[in-house]
């Protein structure tokens, strides 16, 4: 059975990219477009790795971030940030106290083989 990635992303563009580059690797994939949908996708869809974009509207991926450590239900499931953010995002979120730093980030645009070396690696694969 293939493993289930959510894509959480509001540019139609980087869902469609990333979308494209986890099926052709033989991954099944979700999407949501903000951090609300994010977390319902999770708690229904329960997917086994996340890729979250941390700029996005109604609710951002810091707070999808945080909520997903914070619950019970998902804090084990890896998160892996895709932000055009810069690197100074990275360090910030990472001295954070009340979450987990990232376990990886990739700035925009990725390089889809590190990117999919690295979820592999995450997924035990």
């Amino acid at each position: 059975m293939a493993k289930k990635i959510l894509v959480v992303d509001d540019e139609p563009d980087v869902l469609t990219y990333l979308t494209a580059v986890f099926q052709d690797n033989g991954f099944d994939v979700l999407s949501a477009v903000n951090g609300k949908e994010c977390m319902e996708k999770t708690r229904n869809d329960k997917p086994d790795l996340i890729t979250l974009d941390i700029t996005m509207p109604e609710e951002s991926g810091v707070r999808a971030f945080k909520d997903l450590q914070e619950d019970p239900a998902t804090t084990n499931i890896p998160v892996v940030i895709i932000t055009g953010i810069s690197s100074e995002f990275k360090q910030f979120i990472s001295t954070r106290k009340q979450v987990r730093p990232p376990i990886a980030y990739f700035e925009k645009p990725i390089d889809r083989d590190l990117l999919i070396a690295k979820v592999k690696e995450l997924l035990g694969m």
